[in-house]
């Protein structure tokens, strides 16, 4: 794979989760652009910066030592690229501190390098947020491959920061640089909330969780056919998005014992959020996470999964598959995996190579309900 070659370092970068043989790389041209950007400014050492949105470090990891730096973002796998790519480049672990997007940052900032996230309501929240935690002078510069940057990220920063300015292309890459001016104080929109009448819920989301407006038809076809007469099993909800899964499965079992992972901070958050919104302090684990990668081997009786599809822009079936072989790990022998997905995507004969036995629970014209038994 080749370095990222900028002003600040040359960096060997990995993706995360590794696969093996990955055609894809760490960093893009957007990621060169915003280093160069802030190099001919020349800012001094003492310069704050902070990182947002920076999928595998390459942003945060580049301008370590060289001025005071701060990531943040939303994706546990991120923070966990940031580390390991430190390390790999001869760095400690810790000389980037990380904030979740579940947390508060501290200013005041000179500088903020935005990623542009695919969720435009994420931008929003996090420029609300930077409110108060701007430096005089400072100024907020956006980036992302023009095919990924929408001209509502340039209309945010112009609402909340201040006059935009957009630069030239360069490798398919563009800029959006924000000069503080003095803007109203915005309250954020954030989190949304919306009903489900069965079972009777209402479930409050926060900025990046998935399908915040309303429940998903994926998720919506598998809610009547979670598995009942549960006892005290120990349940996971991987990928648990709001939490909606665990809770209505808690509802029907209320001797079972639930685990919420995720690796959307924000999602996690909802979750925790939700559960003590329908629940109260019924106990359970809730853990931003690489999915199940830390859950003890066999530990689990049944796991419950709405899989993904996509990691940021990026399609496909990896990181469904890399559930799929997690919860193996994870159950015990007997042990269940239910699962919603799209018809198309096959998801009966990829889980036929790792389980025991597939069966087919129920199926809509869009969706089938599977459970996987180890």
């Amino acid at each position: 794979m080749p370095l990222l070659t900028t002003p600040y370092a040359a960096l060997d970068l990995i993706r995360q989760p590794e696969q093996a043989n990955d055609p894809l790389q760490a960093f893009d041209a957007a990621d060169e652009y915003l280093l160069a950007q802030l190099h001919a400014q020349k800012p001094a050492a003492d310069c704050r910066v902070l990182v947002l949105n920076d999928s595998f470090g390459a942003v945060a990891a580049s301008l370590a030592g060289h001025m005071q730096v701060v990531g943040s973002g939303d994706s546990h796998l991120a923070h966990l690229a940031l580390e390991k790519n430190l390390v790999r480049n001869g760095l400690a672990f810790d000389s980037v501190p990380f904030v979740p997007a579940s947390e508060q940052w501290q200013g005041p900032f000179d500088r903020v390098l935005v990623r542009v996230p695919k969720t435009l309501a994420l931008l929003e929240e996090q420029l609300i947020r930077l409110q108060g935690h701007l430096a005089p002078g400072a100024q907020v510069i956006a980036g992302a491959m023009i095919k990924h940057l929408p001209r509502a990220a340039g209309d945010l920063m112009e609402k909340y920061i201040g006059p935009v300015q957009a630069s030239l292309a360069e490798k398919k890459a563009r800029l959006l640089a924000a000069t503080v001016a003095e803007r109203p104080v915005a309250r954020s929109p954030y989190p949304s909330r919306y009903r489900l009448d069965v079972p009777a819920l209402e479930l409050l989301n926060h900025a990046n969780v998935f399908c915040r407006e309303g429940l998903d038809i994926g998720t919506r076809a598998f809610l009547p056919h979670l598995p009942r007469d549960l006892g005290r099993a120990r349940v996971a909800d991987l990928g648990c998005g709001n939490g909606v899964l665990a809770i209505a499965s808690a509802l029907a079992n209320p001797d079972a014992q639930y685990t919420l992972v995720d690796e959307s901070y924000m999602a996690v958050q909802s979750a925790r959020e939700n559960w003590q919104a329908a629940l109260g302090e019924r106990p359970a684990s809730f853990e931003a996470a690489d999915g199940l990668a830390g859950v003890e081997k066999q530990s689990l009786d049944v796991v419950l999964c709405n899989p993904p599809f996509h990691q940021q822009q990026v399609v496909g079936d990896f990181l469904a598959w890399r559930m799929f072989q997690q919860a193996r790990e994870a159950l015990v022998v007997g042990g269940a995996l239910y699962i919603v997905g799209n018809r198309h995507l096959g998801y009966h004969s990829k889980l036929a190579r790792l389980f025991r036995g597939v069966e087919q629970v129920a199926a809509t014209p869009k969706f089938v309900i599977l459970k996987a038994r180890k």
